[in-house]
């Protein structure tokens, strides 16, 4: 059979490869697949090390860079699988090397979201035992202020206005004003020996700022000096009968 030359157009007789006019090579341009040896010869296809790769890593995906190793060997052997599929072989095992590292993943952002979350909680929990003890410090503050200001005052006593206490009495401007770390202070219950009289007796309550806040207790005093609390936060329950506070309880006072 007989064919014609790509490149002048002579006819070729059969098996003739070049053209006796132009010397084209007949076989140019002729796509000629890529025969692999191994399949040729029938060789057994071999797995793939990746996949067996992936699947080591896969077993030990507990550890962090392991499991990322196992997915993306896993994957590259997947693509290196099909592009030879009479080659490779090992499917299986790239996948469940893949599955194995997600989990290896996933295992490790548990642990590091549980570890963001104990130190948050921590942290939470140390602020607020750190607010309680600033309040405790707080009233004796406020007691030890009373005191000055009854002894500069004496035709007034005590007094039932934090205000009154702020500058020489060593409260800054923010407690004057009753709110302090996430607790709100008052001055109440000012009581006179009789009508014009100087102030004898006075309460002070310490009580969280968010009602009902879990955890948060309530502390009260008056000039007794005597520390109190109430563990449910409520500054009535701790004036009608609070739990006083032991001396080791007891901070030094804060401003």
């Amino acid at each position: 059979m007989s064919s014609f030359c790509l490149g002048c157009g002579n006819s070729l007789a059969e098996g003739e490869r070049f053209c006796s006019i132009c010397g084209r090579d007949s076989l140019v341009g002729v796509a000629v697949p890529r025969v692999d040896p191994a399949v040729a010869f029938g060789l057994p296809a071999e797995n793939s090390g990746k996949a067996i790769f992936s699947l080591v890593c896969g077993f030990i995906f507990l550890f962090f860079p392991f499991s990322i190793c196992a997915v993306i060997f896993g994957f590259l052997a997947l693509s290196d699988i099909r592009r030879n599929p009479g080659r490779l072989k090992g499917k299986g095992l790239a996948i469940a090397g893949i599955v194995m590292g997600f989990l290896g993943v996933a295992f490790t952002i548990g642990i590091i979201g549980l570890g963001i979350y104990s130190v948050r909680t921590a942290n939470k929990a140390l602020k607020i035992a750190s607010n309680e003890n600033s309040a405790v410090g707080i009233l004796r503050t406020l007691n030890t202020a009373e005191i000055a200001y009854s002894q500069a005052h004496p035709l007034a006593g005590y007094t039932c206005s934090l205000a009154d206490l702020s500058g020489a009495w060593g409260i800054g401007k923010e407690l004057a004003s009753g709110k302090k770390n996430g607790y709100i202070f008052e001055v109440r219950d000012c009581v006179s020996a009789k009508t014009n009289s100087p102030i004898i007796k006075y309460r002070l309550v310490a009580y969280p700022a968010l009602p009902g806040k879990p955890g948060a207790p309530a502390y009260c005093s008056d000039q007794s000096d005597v520390i109190r609390i109430a563990r449910n936060g409520s500054a009535e329950d701790c004036l009608r009968n609070g739990v006083e506070l032991s001396e080791r309880e007891i901070v030094h006072p804060q401003n």
